[in-house]
């Protein structure tokens, strides 16, 4: 404990640094180093030799907080690239890379595809220069003397930029906006072309680069979504990995596993030792072989502060064994915070450094006690430890994150008590194989087979907990938010230390759940009885569901933009069963929950119209068909579906363009306008599903003279200004649904047609603001919305 001291105020001092100025790192420093040597001096003369010792490392810290830290601090503050970056300006930037280039995920909408689009490129700038009409660097302008011990973090369109390794140099044209104040990062840059005379990475980086490559191949041998998820638990590579998994391990609270860590470390290291000594070497031996192993990985896996700081802990143990010393996670902990942030001080703000910190003293300090006093009240040694660690992980780690991300995750602990066992030997099949990738390909493929189960488990246990209503709490964010939770979290302790204050606690937070629990975690009521149609909240898309008449069986007509949200939806609904799941169209917010169907339930067909653009989607579509076994058939103008209670008529589109339907148009009008029109007869009455059908495809059906009244409508295009009035008014609908996200970025809906609808007589409802919303048979001959509320 005597280091801790030191390293807390390294810690604040660099962070206060940070938030408030240099001059707020130099006056912790300052009375940091006279507090120490006064204490030390006290000490001394009272005889407490390990006050004075801990008193010494403190006044040792804050000099080195004083000048190192607070200059560092001073030239990221007055950074001449913030006064560039402040006026707009467009430079030529010669920097070199970091860390590795980091995905942005987009669900995509209309003909833009979801996916990796951009990238995240952390960088250290070499040279700055003006650029010129001419797109050329001049020498001799006014940027060219601007140098910067700063930072700037590139957004660059995936491609070329992805395959950038750390130590690369290159050069590139940026348009440099401020950076949000609070770490090393002076400038955002935002690059539009590739990057040029690119220099070569240094062997060590090329040779990771291949085997986190090999990796990836041979873990293509599993189901996709296990594909994508074992690099991330292994190397921390989570290019492969889905969205719908990357947010279901962080509602689940379990993304800390793809962000490699100190249990990742642990049980590298330790694999290697029991090798080392099942082959009979020396202390000293296995020690240095578990440190090139150590140094290995953290090239492998790269330089992320989490990483940095398992293994400065990891080297220093392996240092103690060498030494024949006893090794204590304390010192050795205090000691990889001050080493770090002195160092590198933007370690200090880093959410992944704060997160391994305060996650591995809350494993140190409270886990073993709180496993003990388990022990002590007959539980199983065992299970006490399986339990302990994961809630001491929680509490510790719980106010980090209200205070930066502004949730908290209520099944965290429960999920990685699940995921618990499974992880040490996922991770250990994992790292041999990827040793083996790159020699013995079909070696590695053996392995990933055998850590497959363990992979599939993960993937169940994060799907499940990120399903349970109310699984993520909203929390404020900043300091006062980080506060209030760490308030919450440290009399929550303290009071269940007491037998007589653990009823009084579990009264209250009763109480405060009966009373506060919002509506959108429990509603009473939801599925509505007898419901024949749902618009599913699905955010800036389409997901409307048709009850057949048979429990647990339903029409589905589009799937959203996001596999999540269709897929709780269903959940809501208690639908097991999709006996024909209709794409109107093969837009990104029409199909992005395609997969979600397919993997999670029973389909009996995929229909969709004689449209096949834009070219991607139609192949992902077909794609995820064929894969899953589902039968792929085109509707027609004029065909007639029936199932019990349920008729679907196709009603448009009664011509596709020859270019559409060969999969060439690119223009999302014309996409729209080839979208399926269905009117639905059910227990509610007639409903008009008009896709996103715009002016071309309404006036055809009008001219066609075709009979759309009807009771319910969909309304096109999330209720898009290109809606004719006409159309509408043959409509004449006494409820319109329109399924719309909120706070979009199209402007939809429009008031216009807003307007119209409630001219017209029709009870306007939005998903935005209404969440899923079901339409139920009425009394008389009209039918009756309900809405369930917005919410998860």
């Amino acid at each position: 404990m005597r280091l801790v001291p030191a390293a807390s105020v390294v810690w604040a001092g660099s962070l206060a640094g940070f938030q408030w100025g240099w001059q707020a790192a130099v006056t912790v420093g300052g009375l940091a180093a006279v507090a120490g040597f006064l204490v030390a001096a006290h000490a001394r003369r009272r005889r407490w030799p390990r006050v004075a010792a801990a008193a010494v490392a403190l006044g040792v810290c804050g000099p080195l907080v004083l000048v190192p830290v607070g200059i560092r601090v001073h030239d990221v503050t007055d950074d001449p690239l913030r006064a560039v970056a402040a006026d707009g300006a467009d430079v030529r930037l010669r920097a070199e890379v970091r860390e590795r280039p980091r995905p942005l995920r987009d669900d995509g909408y209309g003909g833009r595809r979801g996916g990796v689009r951009s990238v995240l490129v952390p960088v250290d700038v070499v040279r700055v220069a003006d650029v010129g009409d001419d797109g050329v660097a001049a020498a001799d302008s006014d940027r060219s003397g601007v140098s910067s011990t700063g930072r700037v973090l590139l957004i660059a369109p995936a491609g070329e930029w992805t395959d950038l390794l750390p130590g690369q140099r290159f050069g590139t044209s940026v348009s440099l906006a401020p950076a949000r104040p609070g770490d090393m990062t002076v400038a955002v840059g935002y690059v539009r072309g590739p990057p040029e005379r690119v220099g070569t990475a240094s062997w060590w980086q090329r040779s990771a680069d291949v085997v986190r490559t090999a990796l990836r191949e041979a873990a293509g041998v599993l189901g996709d979504d296990e594909a994508g998820l074992l690099p991330g638990l292994v190397v921390g590579d989570t290019g492969a990995q889905s969205a719908r998994v990357e947010e279901e391990f962080l509602d689940a609270g379990l993304s800390h596993l793809t962000a490699v860590s100190g249990s990742n470390v642990a049980i590298v290291c330790g694999a290697v030792l029991l090798l080392a000594r099942a082959v009979r070497l020396g202390p000293r031996t296995s020690a240095g072989v578990a440190g090139l192993a150590l140094a290995a990985f953290v090239v492998l896996v790269g330089y992320e502060p989490s990483v940095l700081r398992a293994a400065v802990m990891g080297a220093l143990g392996l240092a103690a064994l060498v030494l024949g010393r006893r090794r204590s996670v304390v010192p050795a902990l205090a000691v990889a915070v001050c080493g770090l942030i002195l160092v590198d001080p933007a370690m200090a703000t880093s959410m992944g450094f704060a997160l391994s910190v305060v996650a591995t003293g809350g494993l140190v300090f409270l886990a073993p006690r709180w496993a003990a006093a388990l022990a002590a009240r007959r539980v199983p040694p065992g299970a006490a430890e399986a339990l302990a660690v994961p809630v001491a992980a929680f509490v510790a780690t719980a106010p980090v994150i209200a205070g930066m991300a502004g949730e908290v995750s209520l099944v965290s602990v429960a999920a990685n008590l699940l995921a618990a066992p499974v992880v040490a030997p996922v991770t250990v099949l994992g790292v041999a194989a990827a040793a083996l990738a790159v020699p013995l390909p079909a070696a590695a493929e053996i392995l990933v087979h055998l850590a497959g189960p363990g992979v599939s488990w993960l993937v169940v246990v994060a799907r499940e907990a990120a399903a349970v209503p109310g699984a993520v709490v909203s929390w404020p964010t900043g300091w006062w938010g980080g506060i209030a939770a760490a308030g919450i979290v440290v009399g929550g302790v303290v009071a269940l230390r007491y037998r007589k204050t653990r009823v009084a606690v579990a009264v209250v937070v009763t109480g405060m759940l009966v009373v506060t629990l919002p509506p959108r975690w429990w509603q009473p009521g939801w599925p509505p009885e007898n419901w024949a149609v749902v618009a599913c909240d699905v955010g800036q898309g389409d997901g409307i569901v048709l009850a057949t008449g048979s429990p647990g069986r339903a029409v589905v007509v589009d799937a959203g933009p996001d596999p999540r949200t269709i897929d709780r939806c269903l959940d809501r609904l208690d639908v097991e069963r999709v006996p024909l799941l209709v794409l109107s169209h093969l837009h990104a917010d029409h199909v992005g929950g395609l997969r979600a169907l397919l993997d999670d339930r029973s389909v009996g067909g995929v229909a969709v119209g004689g449209g096949r653009s834009p070219a991607w989607a139609w192949r992902e579509v077909s794609g995820a068909a064929r894969r899953s076994g589902t039968p792929l058939v085109e509707l027609s103008t004029g065909e007639r579906l029936r199932w019990e209670t349920l008729t679907i008529d196709v009603l448009g589109p009664h011509h596709t363009p020859q270019r559409a339907r060969a999969g060439e148009s690119e223009d999302g009008t014309v996409v729209n306008d080839t979208s399926l029109v269905l009117r639905a007869s059910t227990r509610a009455g007639r409903v008009v599903l008009s896709g996103d059908i715009e002016l071309a495809a309404q006036s055809d059906l009008l001219a066609r003279d075709v009979d759309l009244r009807a009771d319910v409508l969909k309304v096109p295009h999330h209720g898009s200004r290109y809606t004719r009035p006409e159309f509408l008014t043959a409509v004449r609908p006494r409820i319109a649904l329109v399924s719309v996200g909120a706070d979009n970025e199209h402007g939809h809906p429009s008031a216009v047609t807003l307007r119209t609808l409630e001219a017209a007589g029709a009870l306007v409802a939005r998903t935005d603001r209404g969440g899923d919303l079901a339409v139920v048979p009425g009394d008389g001959a009209a039918p009756v919305l309900v809405r369930r509320g917005p919410g998860p």
